[in-house]
């Protein structure tokens, strides 16, 4: 199951108390003050695994606390540390502070971690208090109370390409054409129900990741079908495929569906709408006469794909300028070491 969003509460422990205590041992009648100071509370920490990939185990847990400290002990023993916790969550983490509506942290990187909650400190033992004029003190504090949050989690996938279309348009197609990604496949809309990734492997190294969505339909920026709850997660990629099924079986036409897709993405936010894209026109296979042609001429576009995600045909033309496109976005960096 796909969680991407998950509210919890969090706590880091308190500190232990200060012991009072005097030492009292044969011939030591008057020993003076040994209380030992409280340990620290534990701190609780957020980190980003990239073995991870969904919030699916805060969905049925939504307390999570860090150890306490212990108590300080006679003899000048210190109370032991609270033990740190430490949450693990996919990367592409959002972490927003629920009370305040701010987001403390964006997670978009494997091992990036962030100090949460800070554990209390630990009370003071009257061994502190000692003093040349006051020698037997009898004051202790208490530990700190650790600080507590609520946090809502949000997760936006991370991947270099991101896949739009209506549904049926042979995204899960395309992307288990050219990844070892198994999505779901039927001949029926919707069929994705949860966002996919996988990964595009070219030659000479070199790779990409590519994100598939559930299809877009009308109205979707504003809720309608299942588009808009995972619209977020293409937010962060570098460049869009728009898949067009240039053989629609509802006889609709391939260039407007192609701006009803277009109005969503714009509508949604404009991150989104100002992301460079690639036209993919798909199912060639099935396409008889010019369709391609007066597709590129409808939408005065030179550089749309023609593609068959059944049978493969430019497939290997599309993941190439997929690559130039990542690489462009990515300020030249060689990806391959990603």
């Amino acid at each position: 199951m796909f969680i991407d969003e998950a509210q919890i509460h969090v706590k880091a422990g308190d500190g232990g108390h200060g012991c009072m205590s005097f030492r009292r041992e044969k011939y030591m009648a008057k020993g003076g003050p040994d209380g030992g100071n409280g340990g620290r509370g534990g701190s609780v920490y957020l980190l980003a695994a990239a073995d991870v990939d969904t919030l699916l185990d805060f969905s049925g847990r939504p307390e999570w606390k860090a150890g306490n400290g212990l108590p300080g002990e006679g003899s000048n023993r210190f109370g032991a540390d609270g033990e740190d916790l430490v949450i693990r969550v996919p990367v592409g983490t959002l972490v927003h502070d629920v009370d305040s509506e701010l987001m403390i942290k964006d997670l978009n990187e494997d091992g990036m971690q962030v100090c949460i909650c800070r554990g209390g400190k630990g009370g003071r033992g009257n061994k502190e208090f000692a003093t040349s004029t006051h020698q037997t003190p009898r004051e202790t504090t208490p530990g700190s109370p650790g600080q507590e949050r609520n946090l809502r989690l949000e997760l936006k996938l991370i991947a270099d390409v991101g896949m739009v279309g209506l549904p049926n348009a042979g995204k899960s197609t395309l992307v288990s054409r050219c990844s070892a990604a198994r999505p779901k496949i039927a001949n029926y809309p919707f069929t994705t129900l949860e966002p996919s990734l996988g990964i595009v492997e070219l030659s000479g190294y070199r790779r990409f990741v590519m994100a598939d969505i559930p299809g877009l339909i009308e109205g979707a920026h504003q809720g309608a079908g299942l588009g808009h709850d995972f619209l977020k997660h293409i937010e962060r990629t570098r460049t869009i495929v728009h898949l067009i099924d240039i053989a629609p079986m509802d006889g609709s036409d391939p260039a407007d569906n192609y701006r009803v897709i277009r109005n969503e993405l714009e509508q949604y936010s404009s991150v989104l709408g100002s992301k460079p894209e690639i036209i993919a026109a798909n199912k060639l296979d099935l396409a008889s006469g010019d369709e391609f042609d007066k597709l590129k001429a409808e939408l005065g576009r030179d550089d749309i794909v023609g593609i068959s995600a059944v049978t493969g045909q430019g497939l290997e033309e599309l993941n190439e300028k997929l690559w130039k496109m990542v690489k462009s976005a990515d300020g030249g960096q060689d990806m391959a070491d990603n």
